[in-house]
């Protein structure tokens, strides 16, 4: 009798536990189940040889025997009994070659013997067809900061359809989120799969964002950091007056508190914005003004 091997049927090692042999199993089963596989031919042959190769090596006592005597396992307990012929592989009576390797269930439905393996994921019985979820999409949306500072809404074209999703506030760069139902639909009457999107969100050209903290630079005159005034900062929901005090230093940082990004999915909640003030050195000085700062200079302890 021909070796089936069955540890190859199923890509796993001799030594692969019943927990390694059982995931094996479901990953080929789906990948070659006849319904799956309309138009190819060998996928029922396969797929009879996946559900023999489970069968055996699932079972303690069967893989045993099977690891023993190879493919005279079935009929391990009548070596050294008379009548048994070796050279056949079976005792006198015993099914032929071709029926032997039938497949796991024999003439059973496929989904008779699915339903053993896979519980509610199809009803038993004969002539009933497994119930398969569809598979998950995947989508990359590419959006800016300023786009991801408030909820909107977006239409995306998912495998010819459009879908119109709402984009939360806050969304993270690398963040990943799923729209339940919007994948390929299900196989026989099982659920949809899903839809993953995730988000590349690119940094603003003046604006850094660490987490729900916004970071930006502000240039204020000299005149203004040396007798103290107001700024005008631009931010994502509009320009914002600030306060500078007398005698800034260029590098000062000054916190707007609750002016950062939105927390995601937490409605009111912001993070901070971080003001990064730079003084501009006046250029182009008239010789008055340079005048002027010379006076300055000599009222200043050692020049300063």
């Amino acid at each position: 009798m021909e070796y089936i091997d069955y540890y190859k049927i199923l890509e796993v090692g001799r030594e692969a536990t019943t927990a390694e042999i059982k995931k094996a199993y479901r990953r080929l089963a789906r990948k070659y189940h006849p319904d799956l596989n309309p138009n190819d031919k060998s996928a029922k042959s396969r797929f009879q040889q996946i559900n023999e190769a489970h069968e055996v090596l699932s079972d303690p006592e069967k893989r045993k025997k099977y690891d023993q005597y190879g493919p005279e396992w079935k009929h391990a307990e009548e070596y050294g009994k008379p009548g048994y012929q070796q050279s056949t592989g079976r005792p006198h009576g015993a099914a032929d070659e071709g029926q032997w390797y039938t497949g796991a269930s024999g003439d059973q439905d496929f989904s008779d013997f699915f339903t053993s393996m896979f519980g509610s994921g199809f009803s038993g019985g004969r002539g009933r067809k497994m119930k398969f979820r569809g598979n998950d999409y995947r989508a990359e949306l590419h959006l800016n900061l300023k786009e991801v500072y408030k909820t909107h809404q977006r239409t995306l074209n998912v495998d010819g359809k459009n879908i119109r999703i709402t984009i939360p506030a806050g969304v993270d760069n690398g963040q990943t989120i799923k729209i339940t139902g919007y994948g390929s639909p299900g196989i026989n009457g099982g659920p949809n799969g899903d839809l993953f999107i995730t988000f590349f969100v690119e940094n603003h050209p003046k604006v850094k964002r660490e987490g729900n903290d916004l970071f930006l630079t502000a240039w204020i005159g000299l005149y203004t950091a040396v007798l103290g005034g107001e700024a005008v900062i631009e931010t994502f929901d509009g320009h914002v007056k600030i306060k500078i005090k007398p005698g800034t230093q260029s590098g000062a940082r000054i916190k707007l508190k609750g002016k950062g990004f939105p927390v995601y999915k937490k409605e009111q909640e912001f993070g901070d914005m971080i003001v990064t003030l730079m003084v501009r050195v006046p250029e182009n000085l008239t010789p008055r003004e340079k005048e002027l700062f010379k006076e300055l200079s000599k009222m200043q302890p050692h020049g300063t």
